[in-house]
């Protein structure tokens, strides 16, 4: 299991792009596989990937992850390929429908049959993706645009997927799935299966499973979990992560969040890549005075060892 961590820098509204870069060269020095990028209020996840791409050499790029609503398929599909030119082929495009609450309420767009969007959205995306010449008529998209990026490769789409079609499209189109808030056990009873077998149907390779959790190596992990659901209680309202924490029989962030001692913390992410994890997206959570830094080296000796 390959181990990521989401970066900071991205949407701290007092860091700056050198703080971005600064950030992934530091994961990459440190043996992390892969630094991800959330996308919400903040910089622009690829643009400030791209920049990093070019002062980094090993390290994966990846987006967690860009709404599709606001950006037309052919757009993100060049963003994205332009970024892999930067990055030297190092970057992962993670998008995912987002939430009605943002793309009505915050951006004035429709969120209206998301599942149609995201099926009609990837045809398009993937095979431009693939650099292939697309030609989609649908309902909702009607492009013939060519699309031709130099020194870019092919970029792997990562499909935020958590209910029954999106797992479907996420493996039958898209390269696998890249989830949050999501506990282990739904991720082992549900996403996985349900992404293996849409793969396996389209004769597609083994997709990947990018798992995102919070975690903290904690002195108090009680309290710790009390302050992790409160730190992220929204995330225990929005409809889609909602519905995953009661299927996981939980009542809110902070339990489904990696935090304990060492001990426990390793045996956790022991058990994701024993059912079938591909990559660990880590979040840190630091409500606890020095659990930033000893989660950090955790982690780091983790990725130092795991593959």
């Amino acid at each position: 299991m390959r181990i990521g961590i989401m970066s900071t820098a991205v949407q701290n509204p007092e860091a700056g792009l050198d703080a971005v870069v600064a950030e992934a060269k530091k994961a990459e020095a440190d043996g992390f596989h892969t630094l991800w990028a959330p996308h919400i209020m903040g910089f622009d996840a690829m643009t400030a990937l791209a920049i990093a791409g070019r002062e980094t050499s090993r390290i994966e790029l990846g987006t967690a992850v860009v709404p599709t609503f606001p950006r037309h398929p052919h757009a993100m599909a060049q963003q994205a390929l332009t970024v892999a030119a930067a990055a030297g082929g190092r970057f992962a495009l993670g998008i995912g429908l987002s939430h009605k609450i943002v793309i009505e309420d915050m951006l004035g767009l429709s969120y209206e049959k998301p599942a149609r969007h995201m099926g009609e959205y990837l045809d398009v995306l993937a095979t431009l993706l693939r650099g292939e010449d697309v030609n989609h008529q649908g309902e909702l998209y009607r492009v013939t645009a060519p699309l031709q990026v130099p020194g870019a490769s092919a970029v792997p789409v990562i499909v935020a997927a958590l209910g029954p079609r999106m797992l479907q499209l996420a493996g039958s189109v898209g390269d696998g799935t890249i989830t949050w808030m999501t506990g282990p056990r739904t991720v082992e009873d549900h996403i996985i299966p349900r992404l293996g077998k849409a793969a396996g149907e389209a004769a597609k390779p083994a997709p990947r499973v990018v798992c995102g959790l919070p975690i903290l190596v904690a002195q108090d992990p009680g309290t710790a979990r009390e302050a992790i659901s409160k730190a992220l209680s929204m995330y225990g309202m929005l409809p889609s992560y909602r519905a995953m924490l009661d299927r996981e029989g939980v009542a809110g962030p902070g339990d489904v969040a990696l935090c304990g001692d060492e001990s426990f913390v390793e045996s956790e992410l022991d058990r994701l890549r024993d059912i079938g994890v591909t990559d660990f997206n880590a979040a840190i959570i630091p409500v606890e005075p020095g659990g930033f830094e000893r989660t950090y080296a955790l982690l780091e000796a983790r990725a130092g060892t795991d593959s």
